[in-house]
């Protein structure tokens, strides 16, 4: 089988990471596949931020948990890395090229040997004062909406097998 698409089968979101670094060529390569997703008219609208500061990628955990509810739970799940997909709201297919740069980003993850999760509630993270000085501090300005976060590590167990694709899924207009 196509490689390309063999990996796309095989990728499984990872809820167990090691603290193992994650080289920093490898965290370039991920995010150069991310800034060459598909986008709208392509406005490349989607920016990332790339955490690898254990203190600020502890902080955004703490704001992801206090978003959830469950404080003192690591939403992270121990990956040390996290680049944060935003993207800036005055472009129409902001939320799509978002969701694609974060697809592209997982796929080469996982063909580099990497593995990843997507976690949500980066918008309402962003949208807040405590994120907007964050963003802020890292130069960064504008009006952007916090799109997901690509959490990157080292499974401590390798994950299972994918679940078999439903039926009824694809239809045909021929």
């Amino acid at each position: 089988m196509n490689e390309t698409i063999q990996t796309l089968k095989d990728r499984r979101s990872v809820r167990n990471f090691t603290d193992k670094p994650v080289d920093r060529e490898l965290i370039e390569k991920i995010i150069d596949a991310g800034i060459w997703a598909p986008s709208g008219k392509g406005a490349q609208a989607p920016i990332v931020l790339a955490v690898t500061n254990r203190e600020l990628r502890d902080r955004l955990s703490a704001m992801n948990a206090a978003v959830m509810g469950k404080e003192g739970f690591d939403p992270f799940y121990g990956g040390p890395v996290v680049l944060v997909v935003l993207a800036d709201r005055s472009v129409p297919t902001y939320v799509y090229d978002g969701a694609l740069t974060m697809g592209n980003m997982m796929n080469a993850a996982a063909s580099l040997g990497v593995d990843s999760i997507w976690i949500h509630r980066a918008k309402e993270e962003f949208d807040s004062a405590e994120g907007k000085a964050i963003l802020a501090e890292y130069g960064i300005e504008g009006d952007y909406e916090g799109i997901g976060h690509c959490v990157l590590g080292y499974a401590e167990k390798a994950p299972g097998a994918g679940a078999a694709r439903k039926d009824g899924r694809v239809f045909w207009a021929e």
